[in-house]
């Protein structure tokens, strides 16, 4: 969701603090802040409603200064988008704040300010923090001191960064249920919401902890536990070259992505190839765990849900392992009964995303024998709170609408499905079969990339449309609702997904020639009710869009169009066709004229409740 960059140097940091942000921007937000104390110790304040780079003119129309210095994009929760409402806030003209997360009794605290003379300008919940930390400072207490004192009457959510005019050179800090990062220089120190952030200025970093408040300067810096201790955390050294994210030739992050995937997939496969046994790749540990498993309990939102959703018919029908999946924001507020010896499986691409943290957190102790994350970001808050980690290698998914970081967790959770059943029922030359089909996915994601055009050109019958309907059976079910969410995402076309034997009890009342119907078709046992199914659709005039397998026998006809799909094994079905429907809704969304990598209103980072 929102981000944040802060700096402390010996040199200017505003140049810093911009591209932070321009880094960020990938997280979905709707205004722009940056805060500096100029070398006269003023507060210098820049924001604006809209992009980064409305952000960058007002620089340029007039330049702030400093080697101190805050800055955020927000996403906007409480309060419309407003330059008012964005960040960072002020108080006293002294100090400036920064905020991600929720504070939930904002309410009380703003009544509470108010009775003692402070005056809000904004209808954020933020405010209130800033001017809690300036009513501290005037109390006689130092920044440090401040923000602690601060945090300890906030209910919520929060990653917090503030700088005072009186304190010069510090930046202070502190992180509940929203991840900060220290990026740590030479007499030089960063923080950011994410380090890539940072990885223009350093390769090293430390994880802040819940509870964790942070004191740094140019050259020093102190981290204090939730109960004021001073502690000291691990800082890694990321060795790998930076990534590249630029566009390239492509003219979008989305469709640069779709066509990343044969190199992801192979790279995610070949974390648990290499290893002597599938095991090994889901961390130390994982082959006792897995000895215990008998059932499998899925967590997870959005996108990563539907990858759930696949998973359970793999875990189920090949592993023989009983598996519930269920959305982390609905998981976590239910009182539940648990089967002995179940192993919680949180699915994130991020593994910051709210929900999903506070499901794995409110776990009773006792209830799950283990817990297991399959996640895209390295020593995130669920990598490191999990019992064991399998890292995808989708590399870094810039879009907003999630395509290379959905598929590359199907194959992860296809090899959890794989290091489950050989302990069970799955017979070796079974096994053999689905790591020979994985081996060879990436090339079948090639040849459905191939279909580009041919997809282009089907998408073009959706532009007018303001509804459409998508279907599938079995484990192709969550891909059409993967299909349905990425085209509501992207083009803003109303989208639902429907079990194709469900139409007869609701849905068919919706389908008439003004509502288009997507079909996920593979040739598998379900076919033949499948092409009944579909053929409610056509007597009623509905126009029907269906991805079948070329081996299939479907046509077209009047009102029927067919891509016709790479055959290739059963099991990796679900990835292929996922790319089909990824390029369908790109291509809808380009020719519909819509912001494809920063859809409106939706974050790449869930990071608030």
């Amino acid at each position: 969701m929102c981000g944040i960059v802060a700096a402390t140097a010996r040199r200017e940091v505003s140049e810093i603090l911009l591209e932070g942000l321009r880094r960020l921007e990938y997280r979905g937000y709707d205004c722009a802040g940056m805060a500096l104390i100029d070398n006269e110790h003023n507060l210098q304040l820049h924001k604006q409603q809209g992009k980064v780079s409305e952000l960058e003119k007002a620089q340029k129309l007039q330049p702030y200064f400093g080697c101190t210095g805050i800055a955020h994009t927000r996403w906007a929760t409480h309060g419309k988008p407003s330059g008012v409402n964005s960040h960072p806030h002020i108080s006293g003209q002294r100090v400036a704040l920064v905020h991600n997360g929720i504070i939930e009794n904002h309410i009380a605290l703003r009544e509470e300010l108010v009775g003692v003379g402070y005056e809000f300008s904004s209808a954020t919940d933020s405010e209130v923090v800033v001017h809690l930390l300036h009513h501290q400072l005037l109390a006689g207490r130092s920044l440090l001191q401040a923000m602690q004192d601060t945090v300890e009457r906030l209910e919520g959510a929060y990653a917090l960064a503030a700088v005072d005019v009186e304190h010069p050179g510090e930046v202070v800090a502190a992180r509940r249920g929203s991840p900060l990062v220290i990026g740590v220089g030479i007499g030089e120190n960063f923080l950011a919401s994410d380090q890539l952030a940072l990885r223009q200025v350093t390769d090293r970093f430390i994880y802040l902890e819940e509870g964790d408040v942070v004191k740094m300067t140019a050259s020093s810096l102190q981290i204090f536990a939730a109960d004021g201790t001073p502690v000291e955390r691990d800082q890694t050294r990321i060795d790998q070259a930076l990534e590249v994210v630029d566009l390239g030739d492509f003219d979008h992050y989305m469709i640069k992505e779709i066509y990343e995937q044969p190199r992801a997939l192979a790279a995610t496969f070949a974390v648990a190839a290499e290893q002597p046994v599938i095991d090994d790749s889901f961390g130390a540990g994982a082959a006792a765990l897995f000895d215990r498993v008998k059932n499998v309990q899925i967590v997870a939102c959005g996108t990563s849900f539907h990858a759930g959703l696949v998973a359970r018919h793999w875990l189920e029908d090949l592993a023989g392992v009983a598996c519930e999946v269920e959305v982390a924001s609905e998981f976590r507020y239910r009182k539940r009964v648990q089967h002995e010896g179940t192993l919680l499986v949180a699915i994130s691409q991020s593994g910051e995303t709210a929900d999903t943290l506070a499901a794995l957190r409110n776990a009773a102790e006792g209830e799950f024998i283990g817990s297991l994350v399959i996640a895209n970001v390295d020593n995130s808050s669920l990598v490191r709170e999990c019992d064991l980690v399998f890292l995808t290698q989708a590399g870094a998914e810039i879009g907003v609408a999630s395509t290379k970081a959905f598929t590359t967790q199907l194959v992860a959770l296809l090899m959890l499905t794989l290091a489950l059943g050989r302990r069970r029922s799955l017979p070796e030359t079974r096994q053999h079969e689905v790591l020979s089909a994985l081996q060879k996915l990436p090339d079948y994601v090639q040849q459905t990339l191939e279909l580009d055009a041919a997809i282009q050109k089907l998408s073009e019958a959706f532009i007018p449309k303001r509804h459409a309907l998508f279907l599938g059976r079995g484990i192709h079910y969550p891909i059409a609702m993967e299909g349905a969410l990425k085209l509501k995402e992207i083009s803003y076309i109303h989208a639902e997904a429907y079990p194709a034997g469900e139409l007869k009890h609701g849905p068919l009342a919706l389908v008439d020639d003004d509502m288009p119907v997507v079909a996920v078709a593979p040739n598998d046992e379900l076919l033949e009710k499948l092409r009944s199914n579909l053929e409610e659709v056509r007597s009623r005039g509905g126009e029907l869009f269906v991805f079948a397998d070329r081996e299939a026998n479907f046509v077209n006809e009047p009102r029927v169009q067919v891509l016709p799909m790479p055959h290739c094994p059963e099991v990796i079905k679900p990835i292929v066709y996922t790319v089909a429907l990824q390029l369908l809704s790109y291509h809808v969304a380009v020719q519909k004229g819509t912001d494809v990598d920063k859809p409106r209103n939706l974050a790449k980072s869930v990071t608030v409740e």
